[in-house]
């Protein structure tokens, strides 16, 4: 595949998947996600790579989720609701090597879940974490919710999503959101430390060890698939269109009046 949305590279047993639109804050369309479901499959049957970093192009941010400002009724490409977004949550899962996250700035909506799937997550520390699913008419009723009560507890994930605040990075690492924090110029050292420890380690061991851990959450993916058919009908909605519309109108949505 020619890759336009994102950066693939290898070397020194690590595959590095860079979202490329910083223009966008690295949100990501339907063709990126295509891209980002190739390149990881493309590592995962690469006997020589060990690990996987999972990042965004510049230092304002890792992924802001899905870019609202293409969706005009849905994103336009394959899957139930236009973007196949769900394969990419389950091609991070599937993968037999682990996936870090390293996180560049803003990790918000769809790239706060990303962090949440990902095995382990590194932040500088001028990283903000959070949602915005409800402030934008969106939701991700699977892998973004469940499992990320899993990750920092019931109450916190609820917070998380009822209130759609931003976090930073400090405060991700005291809910175990992430793993470490360190300064910006220190963020590819450390990224790069972790990763040379997993590739010296057994990686049958290590696919092993993932697959186990997963087992404990996989129902969340059949879930996760029920509830995208759930999200598309509410995408039809004017309740819905209101938040994209509110965002790139750059005002303050009015949900409530189109309740019926």
């Amino acid at each position: 595949m020619e890759y336009q949305d994102i950066l693939y590279t290898k070397a020194d047993g690590i595959a590095t998947i860079t979202i490329n639109r910083p223009k966008q804050f690295n949100a990501f369309r339907a063709q990126t996600c295509e891209e980002m479901i190739h390149a990881f499959k493309d590592a995962d049957f690469d006997k020589s790579i060990g690990v996987v970093v999972l990042t965004g192009a510049g230092e304002k941010a890792f992924c802001t989720g899905g870019d609202q400002g293409t969706q005009d009724g849905g994103y336009g490409g394959r899957g139930v609701i236009g973007l196949p977004i769900e394969e990419v949550q389950s091609a991070i899962r599937d993968i037999s090597k682990p996936v870090i996250a390293r996180v560049n700035g803003y990790a918000i909506g769809g790239g706060n879940v990303l962090v949440t799937i990902c095995d382990l997550a590194i932040a500088s520390d001028n990283a903000q974490l959070g949602q915005a699913g409800p402030r934008v008419g969106s939701v991700d009723p699977g892998f973004g919710t469940a499992l990320l009560a899993r990750v920092v507890g019931e109450k916190k994930a609820r917070e998380i999503w009822y209130l759609c605040r931003r976090y930073t990075a400090q405060q991700a690492l005291e809910m175990g959101l992430v793993n470490a924090v360190v300064p910006q110029d220190q963020l590819d050292a450390e990224v790069k430390k972790w990763c040379d420890e997993i590739v010296e380690k057994s990686p049958t061991a290590i696919a092993l060890a993932k697959k186990s851990f997963n087992v404990d959450t996989e129902m969340i993916r059949g879930m996760g698939g029920l509830a995208m058919h759930a999200l598309k009908l509410y995408y039809e909605t004017p309740e819905s269109a209101e938040g994209g519309d509110a965002f790139r109108e750059k005002r303050k949505p009015e949900f409530r009046k189109h309740v019926k």
